[in-house]
């Protein structure tokens, strides 16, 4: 059984995430392991995001 985060909590969490992925962009550049692993785990969160708004 997979327990969501509260809606506010999980753009918290996306919001740090972007500005975590950004920053290492800029000081690694965009195509640096670390900054596609920040990538990817933004996606998930932002496909959890859009399930919960959408449906």
């Amino acid at each position: 059984m997979k327990i969501e985060l509260p809606i506010y909590k999980l753009e918290a969490e996306i919001s740090l995430l972007r500005m975590e992925m950004i920053s290492t962009a800029e000081h690694k550049g965009i195509e640096h392991p670390e900054t596609i692993k920040c990538s990817q785990a933004l996606d998930v969160l932002l496909n959890r995001y859009q399930k919960i708004k959408c449906g």
